[in-house]
C-alpha cells in the first residue's frame, strides 16, 4: 500500500507539470459558455467511441438543447494499466476533437463533462487506479477547465453550476463516481444472474469519498427548483450484477439518506454505462416524492451493435418504468415550467422518442 500511494503522489507531481504539448494528440475542445439564463431543454448521453459513426451529435444539435451533460465513456481508451503516458486515452480524446458533428455542437451548445471507466483510462477502475492524476490532468486539458475552477485545485472531476432565476433555478451536479472508489466485490465465479459483480458488505466502502460526500452535502443545500444528478453508473437500477451502487448498499443508503435531507421535488437522475437506456422510479419512505432516474446510453455503441439482437436476454426490472431500449439513443429532460413538470425522454438516432416519462414538481 505504502509503495502504491508513493507511485500516486509521484504521478500526481508529474500530471500537474504537464503541458499541452505532453498531452499531444489530445487538445482542448471549449465549448459554448453555459450563461445564467433559464435552461428548458437538457440533453446527455454517454459512450462514445471515435471510430465509430459520429452523426449521433447532428441529431442531438436539432434538439435545440440549452445544455449537453457528456457524462461517461465520453471516448474509449485500451487499458492503460502499464502506460503511465496514456497515449491510448490521448489518442481517444484526438479523435473525438476530430469529430465535425461534435465540433458543430460544441460551438453551439454548452458542454458539461464527468467520467466513467474507459475515459478515467482503465475499465472498471476505482480510486486504486495507478495513473488517475495524470487522467484528471488531461481531463482538465481537454474539456478546457479554467484555471480558476475548482476542479483545478482538487482531486476528482465533481462539478456543480445554477443557472436561471429565482424560481426557475436547475442545479447541474456532475458526480465523479471513480476517483475515490474503493474496490468492487468480485466473486470467484461469476454470478449466476451475470456480470461480475456483488454487493459487499465492508464497513469502509466508498462510492465518491469523504471530500466529494461533503461537497455534494453543501451542494444539495444551496437553492434550486430543478436538480439534475449525474451519476455515471446506474444508482436505482436493481437487476443487474455489472458495476453500479447496488455494489456498494451502505453508500447507496447514505446518498438517499442524504437526499432525504432536503425537497426532493425536482431531484432527477441521469446515468450511463449500460449501452442501453431505460428509466427507472423509486419510492422510498424518506423521499417527498419518487425519485426518478435516466439512464441513456450508448451514442454509438448500444448493445445491439456488440452482441446479436438474439443474445440480448431480458434483465429484470425491480425500479425500471416500461422496457429497455437497445439501440443507439440519447437523453432529453424537457422542463415546462408554466406546469411544473419535467419529461424524461429517450429518443434515437433520428431523434425520435422512444421512451418518455412526466414528472411533476
Amino acid at each position: 500500500m505504502l509503495i502504491r500511494a508513493m507511485l500516486l503522489l509521484i504521478t500526481g507531481m508529474l500530471a500537474l507539470c504537464a503541458t499541452g504539448d505532453d498531452f499531444a494528440p489530445a487538445r482542448p475542445m471549449p465549448s459554448l459558455s453555459l450563461s445564467d439564463e433559464r435552461v428548458d431543454v437538457i440533453a446527455f448521453g454517454s459512450c462514445f467511441n471515435g471510430s465509430s459513426p459520429d452523426h449521433i451529435y447532428s441529431t442531438i444539435q436539432k434538439a435545440q438543447p440549452d445544455v449537453f451533460l457528456f457524462i461517461g465513456d465520453n471516448v474509449y481508451a485500451a487499458d492503460e494499466r502499464d502506460d503511465p503516458g496514456l497515449a491510448s486515452l490521448r489518442s481517444a480524446y484526438a479523435d473525438l476533437a476530430k469529430s465535425k458533428p461534435f465540433r458543430a455542437l460544441r460551438r453551439r451548445v454548452p458542454v458539461l463533462a464527468t467520467w466513467d471507466d474507459h475515459d478515467f483510462g482503465l475499465n472498471d477502475a476505482g480510486g486504486d487506479w495507478l495513473h488517475k492524476m495524470t487522467s484528471q490532468a488531461l481531463f482538465q486539458h481537454v474539456w478546457a477547465v479554467a484555471d480558476d475552477d475548482p476542479r483545478q485545485s482538487r482531486d476528482g472531476v465533481y462539478f456543480k453550476r445554477t443557472v436561471g432565476p429565482r424560481g426557475e433555478r436547475v442545479q447541474f451536479i456532475l458526480l465523479d463516481t471513480r476517483f475515490f472508489r474503493t474496490p468492487l466485490y468480485r466473486p470467484t465465479e461469476a454470478p449466476a444472474a451475470g456480470g461480475r459483480y456483488l454487493p459487499t458488505d465492508d464497513p469502509k466502502q466508498s462510492m465518491l469519498g469523504d471530500a466529494q460526500w461533503n461537497w455534494l452535502a453543501s451542494a444539495l443545500a444551496e437553492p434550486a427548483d430543478v436538480r439534475i444528478i449525474a451519476t455515471s453508473i446506474q444508482l436505482i437500477a436493481d437487476g443487474h450484477n455489472w458495476e453500479a451502487w447496488r455494489t456498494m448498499p451502505k453508500e447507496r443508503e447514505r446518498f438517499l439518506a442524504l437526499l432525504g435531507e432536503i425537497d426532493t421535488k425536482g431531484v432527477i437522475l441521469i446515468s450511463g454505462d449500460r449501452h442501453s437506456s431505460a428509466m427507472y422510479r423509486l419510492d422510498d419512505a424518506r423521499l417527498d416524492v419518487p425519485l426518478w432516474e435516466v439512464t441513456a446510453s450508448s451514442l454509438n455503441r448500444p448493445l445491439t451493435a456488440l452482441v446479436s439482437v438474439d443474445e440480448i436476454t431480458a434483465e429484470p426490472g425491480p425500479n425500471r418504468v416500461g422496457d429497455p431500449f437497445y439501440d443507439t439513443n440519447f437523453g432529453i429532460i424537457e422542463i415546462d415550467w408554466q406546469a411544473s413538470r419535467a419529461i424524461l425522454q429517450i429518443r434515437d438516432e433520428a431523434g425520435r422518442t422512444v421512451r418518455a416519462s412526466t414528472v411533476e414538481f
